[in-house]
């Protein structure tokens, strides 16, 4: 399987074969799992604050018997002396098993597997993509759900920025999903992921209020409105306490076999008076990100063989001389890449980013 870069370059075949990978590891007797990476080393490169994201991975290293180098903060690296990226994963992949990056510039992972022969799991790269919080989404409602397929999930809170959703409606769209984006119009999901749903033929509601689908849905996935994404305080003030939900809001209101989710951390979204109840599945949800990440890292190093079915590419890519993509957090505006755009027949894309290009 090599690099893990985004839900959007898997096959339905491959993220079934992530989450039962993980099971497996997961049930694994401990001192014979720990001799699965032995003599392996993962660098974790974290140039974005994380805490579950970090030490999930560096627990599932250690649980496999992998060696841990890198670094949490940039500005202990040879970054603040204006070290580039493409620099800094040139030096690293000469130390490394498998990179394990997040950024704060959207498509750096995809730049950085131009770069390096090493295997790069993406962390989350910006607004775009968080792959591994996908997946244990992923495994977090077939575990507590019993499967995956046509489920119906509310998405709430910020979803323009928001790259946990961007990646599990990629997901859920692959096992016939239903979808209810509930958020303020400012940060409503983005035009080009309902157009990827309305190609793939998925259902979806556009909504600025939970409480009247409580009843019609399996999953109410919450989301932090997140500060450091926006450009324009006054726009962030505006929406920032659009959504509080608490124990009152959902006891005996909603689908009875309703599950709560959110992808950490929360600030005053969730109240804590919902965390003792049968609803909520949070802290389960930060807890499944460790045997997750331990089947990503056993398959990028190719300890464990994937036999799963590569996604079949349905579209073309394209080079270009000059800069195209428009978004101006994309890795092509502070690297030299390849400016490599994706044409569907629905439009075109940043290869990186995955925004559109108008």
């Amino acid at each position: 399987m090599k690099n893990l870069l985004g839900i959007k370059e898997m096959s339905k075949k491959e993220i079934i074969e992530i989450l039962d990978t993980a099971k497996k590891l997961d049930c694994m007797n401990e001192n014979k799992r720990r001799l699965q990476l032995v003599g392996k080393i993962m660098t974790s490169l974290f140039f974005e604050p994380s805490t579950r994201t970090r030490l999930s991975f560096t627990s599932a290293a250690y649980k496999l018997g992998c060696q841990v180098l890198g670094f949490d903060n940039p500005n202990m690296s040879s970054v603040v002396k204006g070290e580039s990226l493409r620099d800094t994963i040139i030096m690293v992949s000469a130390y490394s098993d498998v990179i394990v990056m997040r950024h704060y510039i959207e498509g750096a992972a995809k730049f950085a597997e131009e770069i390096t022969d090493i295997p790069i799991i993406n962390a989350g790269d910006g607004a775009n993509e968080h792959p591994s919080q996908t997946l244990l989404d992923l495994y977090t409602i077939r575990e507590e759900l019993g499967n995956l397929e046509n489920k119906k999930i509310a998405f709430v809170g910020d979803l323009k920025y928001g790259r946990t959703v961007h990646s599990l409606s990629n997901a859920l769209k692959m096992f016939n999903g239903e979808f209810y984006f509930i958020a303020p119009n400012t940060i409503q999901i983005p035009d080009y992921i309902l157009k990827e749903l309305d190609k793939a033929n998925i259902k979806y509601h556009i909504h600025n209020d939970y409480k009247d689908i409580l009843k019609e849905i399996d999953c109410l996935y919450m989301t932090r409105i997140q500060r450091e994404r926006f450009d324009d305080i006054d726009e962030y003030n505006k929406v920032k306490n659009v959504f509080r939900i608490s124990k009152k809001d959902i006891d005996g209101k909603c689908n009875e076999n309703m599950i709560v989710m959110h992808p950490l951390p929360r600030v005053d979204e969730i109240n804590i008076d919902l965390d003792n109840t049968k609803y909520a599945k949070y802290f389960i949800q930060a807890k499944n990100g460790v045997p997750i990440r331990m089947a990503m890292l056993s398959l990028a190093t190719g300890k464990i063989k994937s036999k799963a079915a590569k996604k079949k590419i349905d579209y073309k890519i394209v080079e270009n001389k000059n800069i195209i993509c428009q978004n101006k957090k994309c890795v092509t505006q502070f690297e030299e890449t390849k400016n490599k755009v994706v044409k569907k027949d629905y439009g075109k894309f940043c290869y990186y980013c995955n925004k559109e290009i108008k």
